[in-house]
């Protein structure tokens, strides 16, 4: 019997956009290769359905919703006759689909703690070399639109900048699974005023307050998702619990760890010595690896690794405070004297526990701006094409400092 091919023209559901189509055979393999697939283990939000429960949506999702955006964004300048090959359209739908194929476990945790120097973008540039190798030079295009370094601009900024389709979709999905209302930006409307004037990807007059709106959308969901005062608390616990972890690895202290997660935690990884076998070890480290970890850690001897590793199990996490100026000195000073005795926790590990940082949020970037097209054909800085005042604010950036410390 003839053995039957698959169909790799599928269509999936999305709750967001309702049906997605996979454009072709090339990108039906791309997702079903195991470095794909692996972005259904990594949640798009890391920890923050510690305050919404709802938000477990993956980077499986995100990527899926992009490849959709971009479809659609590819018709709607084709339609405003801009010219895009077959093969600057495929390029494009392969690099935003692997744009976050780099991202670790809990999406920006291990990046802080176990894996130092080398950042996701980086990480899902050697995944896309890596896959290009296997799918004979059919993403060298994809490649060079994603390094910023093909001679249209307008491709790469549809990728990477300031009114992307990766923010189009992440807003509008971390949106909808938090049930946070205020993100819930039209990314058909963006997608639909959409043009391209002297290689620049712009928007047109008539869409400015739909741009206008996905800027504020974007600072309130940071304030009110991204930078949520908990979610805060949940993830710099987990960095260092993971930080903890590695510290005990370097003197050889017996750890349980997953194969891949007991790779990173024995050795030192950095930019300098990330190799293939260390690609392919990151390939297989996930969400699980890390939450099945910290479940046994939970057990330990070591007293810090066992009590972080259960305040996060337990959801019984550090108080935060946050305020616009940092927190002096003796004040932290004197949290640490107090809970080091309340802890029985030596000077040196309470900082573990005891910790001071800042935060900082800046929604528009003048240096790479959102431009508006006028009917005239011109073109205009949004922050001054628009006549909201509270636009130009945010410019500017906004810093705060937070402590966090046991309850």
């Amino acid at each position: 019997m003839k053995k039957k091919k698959p169909n790799k023209l599928k269509i999936l559901n999305d709750p967001i956009y309702g049906f997605i189509q996979i454009p072709n055979s090339l990108i039906f393999d791309i997702i079903e290769h195991p470095y794909f697939q692996r972005l259904r283990r990594i949640a798009q939000m890391g920890l923050s359905n510690l305050v919404y429960p709802g938000a477990n949506h993956t980077r499986f999702h995100h990527a899926l919703g992009c490849i959709h955006l971009m479809e659609k964004a590819v018709r709607v300048l084709r339609f405003k006759q801009i010219e895009i090959s077959k093969d600057e359209e495929n390029a494009v739908y392969i690099a935003i689909l692997l744009h976050d194929i780099g991202h670790g476990a809990f999406s920006h945790a291990l990046e802080h703690s176990i894996v130092s120097g080398i950042s996701h973008e980086e990480i899902s540039l050697k995944f896309m070399k890596k896959l290009n190798e296997e799918f004979d030079g059919e993403l060298d295009l994809a490649i060079n639109i994603f390094e910023g370094n093909y001679h249209r601009k307008f491709l790469c900024q549809l990728i990477s900048s300031q009114l992307d389709i990766d923010r189009l979709d992440y807003l509008k999905r971390d949106s909808f699974y938090t049930g946070v209302t205020e993100g819930n930006i039209s990314s058909d409307r963006l997608i639909a005023m959409m043009n391209v004037k002297d290689d620049e990807l712009v928007i047109e007059q008539k869409g400015i307050y739909s741009a206008e709106k996905f800027l504020i959308a974007r600072r309130l969901m940071y304030w009110q998702v991204y930078l949520h005062k908990t979610g805060l608390v949940a993830e710099n616990m987990l960095v260092n619990v993971l930080k903890r972890a590695k510290e005990l690895a370097e003197k050889g202290v017996e750890l349980y760890a997953s194969t891949a997660l007991n790779y990173f935690l024995y050795n030192k990884i950095n930019q300098d010595n990330f190799t293939e076998e260390t690609l392919e070890m990151f390939s297989k480290l996930d969400d699980y690896d890390v939450l099945s970890a910290i479940k046994e850690w939970v057990h330990h001897k070591d007293k810090v690794l066992s009590l972080l590793s259960k305040m996060i199990v337990d959801r019984k996490l550090l108080r935060i405070e946050i305020q616009n100026k940092p927190f002096v000195k003796n004040y932290i000073n004197k949290k640490k004297n107090k809970f080091s005795k309340k802890l029985e926790i030596s000077e040196l590990d309470i900082d573990y526990f005891i910790f001071s940082q800042e935060i900082r949020n800046l929604a528009y970037q003048t240096d790479k701006p959102i431009y508006i097209l006028n009917k005239k054909g011109k073109l205009k800085d949004i922050a001054k094409a628009s006549d909201q005042l509270n636009l130009q604010a945010l410019t500017k950036p906004v810093i705060k400092h937070f402590i966090c410390y046991p309850k």
